[in-house]
């Protein structure tokens, strides 16, 4: 229990490590304490008790004696926080360390009240505050982009694409999922609908990618209108940030877009796995953590993550079918429906 408790140290110094960018110092070698603490102008002592507390969580590797003959490196757990390897938790140590983490301290409150611990902090909701904080909605998509990284293989280990032509990606981000997709499936196209703030990176990526030719990006609001007759519209981690009301909205906004044998296709985590005896997987843990994390974000009124048989009734009332549904190991489903009618 415990260790339970202090969790939330070793992962405040875990995101001080990223901040300080000893990751990146730590990449080709291992280094002492005292060539780092001068390249990142910090207390050398502090800096060696911070290295030294992540030693048994597996996160460094420390080297020599202690004191002056002392090097730390990174472990292979270590290395997944340098910026430029795939499904790198380099955003998210970041993006834990500002205002999403801030704002977990005030859960209490959310408990007690109902209201999101993120707008009683920042008297703004998620969304709004990341439009006008470009630099914290680049490390929420980045974020997200790395995170997608690490479902892609599972996705396709259970799931094909090549029967869709012209693939829409609602909410898309930065446009990795789409182009994950795309580069496993040559014979289709696609476009990334989102926000003003995020297309350009989205673009940027697409263009990267060397994408361009099949794949854009553009502007829209999941709540009024998409692209309409397309042949597939993917919602990634898009319900989970919404209520039920607003969820309804976002699928029948791609329900009206979708031609007769169009289908849609929900990614979102699923909670059923969690409420059974805990056997250490992640479909246990991963789902129930999140859940907690959207209520902190959006409230009790807000996004949260759901069973398999909500996200039923959802596409129900929204006209739509369950035609397949794919429960990954991670504990995330992949829902595949068509229009009712």
């Amino acid at each position: 229990m415990r260790m339970l408790l202090y969790g939330q140290l070793v992962s405040r110094a875990v995101s001080v490590l990223v901040r300080l960018g000893i990751p990146e110092l730590l990449a080709e070698r291992s280094r002492g304490v005292k060539e780092l603490a001068a390249a990142t102008r910090t207390h050398p002592s502090a800096l060696e008790r911070l290295l030294r507390a992540l030693v048994p969580f597996g996160v460094i590797a420390e080297e020599g004696e202690e004191g002056d003959g002392a090097r730390f490196g990174l472990t292979p757990l270590g290395t997944t926080l340098q910026p430029e390897v795939s499904g790198t938790a380099q955003p998210t140590a970041l993006l834990l360390a500002d205002e999403v983490g801030t704002a977990w301290t005030r859960l209490e409150h959310t408990v007690r009240t109902g209201e999101s611990a993120f707008r009683t902090v920042y008297d703004a909701d998620l969304f709004g505050y990341l439009e006008r904080n470009p630099g914290l909605r680049e490390t929420f998509d980045r974020s997200q982009a790395a995170g997608l990284t690490l479902e892609v293989d599972e996705i396709f280990a259970s799931i094909t694409f090549d029967r869709y032509r012209h693939i829409v990606d609602v909410g898309g981000g930065d446009g990795a999922l789409l182009c994950s997709v795309l580069h496993r499936t040559p014979g289709s196209v696609g476009t990334v609908v989102d926000m003003p703030g995020t297309v350009p990176l989205a673009q940027k990526r697409i263009a990267e990618a060397d994408l361009a030719h099949r794949c854009s990006a553009e502007v829209g609001d999941f709540f009024d209108r998409v692209l309409p007759g397309k042949d597939l519209y993917i919602l990634s981690h898009i319900l989970h940030d919404w209520d039920d009301r607003s969820a309804l909205r976002i699928l029948r906004t791609c329900r009206a877009a979708l031609p007769e044998n169009g289908r849609i296709m929900v990614i979102d985590l699923v909670t059923d796995g969690c409420r059974a005896q805990d056997d250490g997987s992640e479909s246990h843990r991963l789902p129930a953590v999140m859940d907690l994390y959207m209520l902190s974000l959006f409230g009790a009124s807000g996004g949260q993550e759901r069973t398999r048989s909500a996200f039923a009734e959802l596409l129900a009332e929204a006209g739509l079918v369950e035609e397949e549904a794919e429960v990954l190991p991670s504990g995330m489903a992949v829902i595949t429906a068509r229009r009712s009618e």
